[in-house]
Formats: C-alpha cells, structure tokens, sequence
C-alpha cells in the first residue's frame, strides 16, 4: 500500500516536468520555492504566472483545460501544512490532493461526456462544490458552491466529479434558456447517465421546480421517456409471439365509475400491463408516495373486479424485455383458471 510521502526540496528544473503543470503555493514551498522565488516568477514577464490565488501555473501560455481544472480543484481544496499529504475525507475518499472539493456544473457534465452547451451564463467557468462551513469565495473562473454534504464523486479523468443528477441540477440552476435545459436533461436519460426519477429527485431537492421553464423540460422528458417505453411495449409483444391486445385504453363499469388507463389490455384473459412512469415532483417523496398510492388502489380495484394487472417500468422493458414477456404470458395461460371477471366497458384513451 502506497502513501503520499512529504516532498523534499527538488531544483526548479524538476518543475518544468511535472505532468500537470499546475501546482499550489504550498507544494511549492514543499519543493523549496520559497515565497519570494514564487513572487520573482510569477512577475510580469516571468517564467510562471499565478491561475488562481496561491495556485500557479508553471508556463506563461494559457492554461489548458485540464490545467484549469485542475486548478479550480487546488485552489476549492482543503489546504495542509506544506509537505503534509491531506487525508482521505468521507465526500473524496480516493483523491486526498482535492479533499472537500468536487467539480460540479457544466464542467462535470462535460467530463461525463456530454455535448458543449453554448448558453452558459459564463463561458469556461467551473463550478466546485465545498462544505457549507468553508470560508471560500468565488474568483477568476472559478465559482464556489457551498453543500451541507458533499456527494460522493466518481472518478472521471483522474478527477473528482459529482454523479450527473447533481452536477445536472447544480447546471441547470444557473440556465434560465429552456431550449438548453431541456437538452441538458434528455442527455441524461437518453444517454444512459441516469433515471429520469433521479434527475427530477434532484431537481426538487435543489428547489427548482418552481422555475416555468425547468418544469417545462421537465414534462417534456417524462412524455419522451413514456413514449418510448411504450415502442419498448409494443415491441416485447411483437418479438416475444405474444396476442396483440388492444392498446391505451380505459375502463368503465357499466354505468358506474371509471376505473382507470391501460397500457395494454387483453379483454378475453382479463390480463392488463400498466407502466409505471412515474417522476417525483415539487412535493417530493411525498408525491411520489402519493402517486403509488394511486397505482396501488387501482390495482386492487381492478384485481377485485377478477382482472390481473401486470405493473412493469421503463427499466425493466429496456432491461429484461423477455422476462417480462414471460410475466404477461403467464398471466394470459393462467386465466382459464380464475373465475371469470366482472364486465367492463373498453373505451380508447
């Protein structure tokens, strides 16, 4: 097992090899630059030039953009005592060199391999989330976000990154062009990075459904996801040989109540699929809860009348259509043995 060990005085012609050629005042106190040898090239015309404050680049070009954020990282990074290798912390516990800091925003969208978004407010700005309790403000390109709790990052490039629904609400609370957060969040879920329930999770808890055009996109991203977890519907019942039913329907007693939507409803088995696309909204949880509530009770009300709903998702669908498949048909061999169900009245949706 390999540790960090304190760096000892090096010659400055060592510096001109590092890797990343971005370091901090206090790594280069620890490679024997002493202050006033930072200040002399640092000065204009000097070979060095400082980034960011106590982070110096090691060339007067202009940084690349892994420099930058790399930089960003060092200057939101918890500092230690020169030579002293900071300490694995709950939030980045495999990237000590940038404890309590994690690139967030359109950056990170970026590292996680999303298209460049041209309507950001600031062009080239990094967002770096920290602790609530640090005293760190915003300077140059970089722009500080404070956290009561630091998400876990993952690791993309060797650098510490928030996981896409967060980095995706910390981005879209700085967009107010509803073109760009819409694509921002079809990106996410098209494109395999997260659920949709996750973006909208972290939508309402970053407080922003309340903005018209977040919840704009946000509509718009369920009706795509629905659509398309319908096609996967249809296509499970072509590719698996299953009796096609009657599609998108409702269902009403004779004269009474309406009972409910059906995704997909097989009159003669009395054999129903529903998806359950469901997506929190403002009230969070507690509209979640409320939704499968709902789900719930017309589940049991239909399985009263003698009829068997299937409940699949999305996920589910795209993931393991054949066992699904085999879930339905099950339920339609199995019919010939339940008494018969109570009559109902099938009306297109």
């Amino acid at each position: 097992m390999t540790h960090e060990a304190p760096l000892s005085p090096r010659p400055l012609s060592h510096l001109a090899d590092v890797h990343r050629r971005v370091l901090t005042a206090n790594q280069l106190r620890a490679h024997g630059v002493t202050p006033a040898e930072q200040a002399e090239r640092c000065r204009p015309g000097g070979p060095w030039r400082e980034l960011l404050p106590n982070v110096v680049l090691l060339h007067t070009g202009p940084p690349t953009d892994e420099e930058r954020l790399h930089g960003a990282l060092l200057y939101a990074a918890r500092a230690t005592a020169p030579g002293v290798p900071a300490q694995p912390t709950a939030g980045s516990p495999h990237l000590p060199r940038y404890a309590e800091a994690v690139l967030t925003g359109l950056a990170a969208l970026a590292l996680h391999g999303f298209s460049p978004t041209p309507a950001a407010p600031a062009p080239g700005g990094v967002d770096v989330l920290v602790p609530r309790l640090r005293r760190l403000r915003s300077t140059g390109y970089v722009r500080v976000l404070r956290t009561a709790a630091l998400p876990v990052p993952q690791v993309v490039s060797g650098l510490p990154v928030a996981p896409v629904p967060r980095a995706l609400a910390d981005a879209v609370a700085e967009l107010s062009d509803a073109e760009t957060v819409r694509r921002l969040l079809t990106e996410a879920v098209r494109g395999g990075h997260c659920a949709p329930a996750a973006v909208v999770a972290e939508l309402t808890r970053a407080r922003l459904l309340g903005r018209a055009h977040v919840v704009a996109a946000v509509d718009s991203l369920v009706a795509e996801c629905r659509s398309a977890a319908e096609d996967r519907l249809y296509r499970m019942v072509r590719d698996h040989g299953l009796p096609d039913p009657v599609w998108n329907v409702d269902l009403r007693l004779p004269g009474g109540p309406h009972l409910g939507g059906l995704d997909a409803y097989w009159p003669d088995q009395a054999v129903a699929v529903e998806l359950d696309t469901r997506a929190p909204r403002q009230g969070g949880p507690d509209d979640e809860d409320g939704l499968w509530s709902e789900y719930a009770r017309k589940r049991e009300h239909l399985e009263r009348l003698g009829i068997t709903v299937v409940h699949t998702t999305p996920k589910k669908l795209r993931d393991c259509p054949e066992q699904q498949a085999a879930v339905v048909r099950t339920a339609l061999m199995a019919s010939g043995d339940r008494d018969p169900a109570a009559y109902v009245v099938v009306l297109p949706r």
